[in-house]
């Protein structure tokens, strides 16, 4: 299993950004496929941006496109998920999520994943 630790989250208003930063360790065969999931009060979890680390291969939820970008460092041991023009209900917890994938199709279509990090909490108020 990967191990993940995210931060960077706040409270921000409407319209404003934050960049949120996963490092990420261990085997790179059980963490080459990462995710950001959100979770808001009484909601489920949705894979809002994904990267599969082998090539930089990117997908993102339709809430999201346009506004977050998903990105990596040269050595891929930080994921970093930029957020711009925020809204209201992008209010949630952010967690990092992993697992080891064989190309980026694959992981383009993960939706678990065996490895979490503990979550950073994001609100944005109007």
């Amino acid at each position: 299993q990967a191990q993940l630790v995210e931060s960077g989250g706040g409270s921000v208003q409407a319209g404003g950004s934050l960049r949120l930063s996963c490092e990420v360790s261990g085997d790179e065969n059980t963490r080459n496929c990462v995710a950001w999931v959100r979770q808001a009060p009484g909601s489920e979890r949705e894979r809002v941006a994904i990267i599969f680390q082998g090539d930089g291969v990117t997908q993102y939820a339709g809430s999201v496109e346009g506004r977050f970008t998903i990105s990596q460092d040269g050595d891929k041991n930080t994921v970093y998920l930029q957020m711009e023009s925020l809204k209201p209900e992008d209010t949630g917890m952010y967690y990092c999520a992993a697992e080891g994938d064989y190309d980026h199709w694959a992981c383009l279509d993960r939706t678990d994943f065996g490895s979490w990090g503990q979550g950073t909490q994001v609100t944005v108020s109007s």
